[in-house]
């Protein structure tokens, strides 16, 4: 197989498991999708993250309109955290441009570390 079609190959991969991840657990797929380019794309580690977003947001958007068709929104919940949330991710968009790869990998690993801890206890 040619390093074109083995590529193609992958990004079909990543995109359905982030995709699946992302719809099935509401979001998530940024755990998928960066190590995934890091390791499999060869994607540097600031391009990863900030492609993470514009990956996830489409894949957002039909698993919001899947959540808010059948009535699993709670909406007074919902706004007060889209709020907080665009503001967070200005100030996180703004720090990645300031933090170096090194940092920025062990940041990302020690949040999945915690995160996966927490789901399991």
């Amino acid at each position: 197989m040619g390093k074109n079609k083995r590529n193609y190959f992958r990004y079909i991969i990543i995109g359905l498991v982030t995709g699946m991840v992302n719809g099935l657990f509401g979001s998530g797929g940024g755990t998928i999708v960066v190590p995934a380019m890091v390791l499999l794309l060869d994607t540097e580690e600031h391009k990863a993250h900030a492609s993470a977003i514009a990956i996830i947001l489409p894949l957002a958007i039909v698993s919001a309109v899947f959540y808010i068709s059948n009535g699993f929104v709670n909406w007074g919940i919902t706004i007060k955290v889209i709020i907080g949330g665009m503001v967070g991710g200005f100030i996180g968009a703004k720090l990645l441009n300031k933090c170096p790869t090194n940092l920025l990998r062990k940041i990302f690993a020690m949040f999945m570390i915690i995160a996966a801890l927490r789901m399991i206890f």
